[in-house]
């Protein structure tokens, strides 16, 4: 691995494609604080997919069609009847927009018909509707785009819209083959006795409708062979019913038949404040993406700050170390304090917890890291030229232990990847660090007569660090 790289250690799964649908957030409304697992987690499994030879297909369900969107655009043209030429501060900000429109629809029924023609008209593509669903559309988009960027999450959209072609065959497939039939005046799939709605009785689709385009799509089109799905646990029971369905159709084999294709729901918990309640703000909002790795990060800041003038290192450091030092560890938290919890079960966000020096964070880690590219810098060795020329021993019984934990990563990226459980390779990362811990205090490295083989350890380490960084999405820190 020194010699050939982090990849020879890739495990092999027995899939060669995977859609992973994660975070789909709903348009004109911003990415709040229920969106951060999703995105989290969704990012982390593609990761650790990737690493092992899977071509990973990462895909936005965003919301981007529906009833809400007549509303929306009604609104639009209500208050800026020059909304073409206004450009982007038509909307300005989006929740705040949003909310606007929801209570005039509820408060005006003259509105309320207003949005519901609309509606029709987007649907019929009417080009001053369509235009301006895409107006809006393209709004949030922009928004969300400056989220991913910071959380550094690569994705690919493709929204409800886009199945909207898809809808019509698929229900006419699923019609021929017995399977959708006529109840109460809708048409729906009975699954296990209980109806799965697919037309509904004004004749629209709804989110069935469009999950099985989209899985079909997934499976005929895009040929993947594992189609994951990353959504809170309240979607549990729907998924449940879409993948019965798509079984019954004969797209998916039953349980008992050959392994692949296969569909999956991965589900989560909720984000809780400290009164054990869903996590908001003081006022009883959602707490916005932004606003929350806004602070992440300045507190991260202020912590570096006051450690450094503390222990008198603050003039080793430029403006720009501090800031993209603070980033990488503020972020780095966040994301860490997510995805160290098994994820169906709730987590209470506390920044004073994530951004602990002590204990399972991520700071505690980015420390350990950061000692170990310390004691390798220290030593004055060319690294790379040791890796050809030298060996690793493992006579000390705390080598041995460090040597036998690093060749489990492996095993661990593989049951973290076979059951869709990121929290396995946190668990590994600590347990990691600690056996490094042990290992460098009872094993002199720089200036002992194993110092070659030592040093090969700590190299080793690192850089099973950097990997688990990197496949939980954190940036790695290399002077602390």
């Amino acid at each position: 691995m020194l010699v050939c790289g982090i990849k020879t250690w890739a495990p092999i799964l027995p899939v060669k494609r995977a859609v992973l649908d994660f975070s789909s957030p709903n348009i004109a409304k911003e990415m709040h604080v229920g969106h951060i697992r999703s995105t989290i987690i969704g990012d982390t499994l593609a990761h650790m997919f990737e690493f092992t030879n899977v071509e990973v297909l990462r895909r936005n369900h965003v919301g981007d069609w529906g009833t809400q969107f007549g509303m929306l655009i009604e609104f639009l043209f209500e208050q800026f009847p020059d909304w073409e030429d206004v450009g982007n501060q038509a909307v300005g900000d989006l929740q705040s927009f949003y909310k606007a429109s929801k209570k005039r629809f509820d408060d005006d029924p003259d509105f309320k018909e207003r949005a519901r023609q609309a509606v029709v008209r987007l649907q019929g593509g009417e080009d001053k509707y369509r235009a301006a669903w895409k107006k809006i559309c393209q709004i949030n988009r922009m928004e969300f785009d400056l989220v991913y960027k910071r959380l550094n999450v690569k994705l690919e959209e493709k929204g409800e819209s886009f199945y909207n072609p898809y809808i019509p065959p698929v229900l006419e497939e699923l019609t021929n083959k017995g399977l959708i039939v006529e109840s109460k005046g809708a048409r729906v799939i009975f699954v296990e006795d209980h109806p799965l709605i697919v037309i509904k009785q004004d004749g629209g689709f709804n989110y069935a409708s469009t999950d099985l385009a989209a899985l079909w799509y997934r499976l005929n089109v895009e040929k993947a062979e594992w189609i994951i799905y990353v959504t809170d646990v309240g979607q549990q029971r729907h998924f449940h019913m879409l993948f019965t369905a798509a079984k019954m159709a004969g797209w998916l084999p039953e349980q008992n038949e050959k392994k692949y294709p296969k569909a999956s729901h991965v589900g989560f918990g909720l984000v809780l404040g400290s009164d054990g309640k869903r996590f908001r703000t003081r006022c009883s909002e959602v707490v916005r993406l932004v606003d929350l790795l806004d602070e992440a990060k300045a507190r991260s800041k202020a912590q570096l700050i006051k450690r450094f003038t503390g222990n008198g290192q603050i003039a080793d450091w430029t403006d720009d170390e501090l800031d993209r030092t603070s980033e990488a560890i503020g972020y780095g938290a966040v994301k860490y304090s997510d995805l160290k919890n098994n994820r169906l079960t709730d987590y209470t966000f506390s920044f004073d917890q994530m951004l602990s020096d002590k204990g399972n964070t991520a700071v505690y880690l980015q420390y350990a890291h950061a000692r170990i590219c310390s004691i390798i810098r220290k030593a004055s060795k060319d690294v790379e030229k040791l890796k050809m020329t030298g060996a690793i021993t493992l006579g000390h019984p705390y080598e041995r232990f460090l040597g036998l934990h690093l060749i489990q990563f492996t095993e661990v990226v593989e049951q973290a990847c076979a059951d869709l459980q990121p929290h396995r390779l946190c668990d590994y990362l600590y347990s990691l660090s600690e056996t490094f811990s042990k290992f460098y205090t009872n094993c002199q490295v720089v200036g002992s007569p194993e110092e070659t083989s030592r040093l090969l350890l700590c190299e080793a380490t690192g850089i099973i660090m950097r990997q688990c960084f990197h496949l939980l999405g954190i940036t790695p820190v290399h002077k602390l």
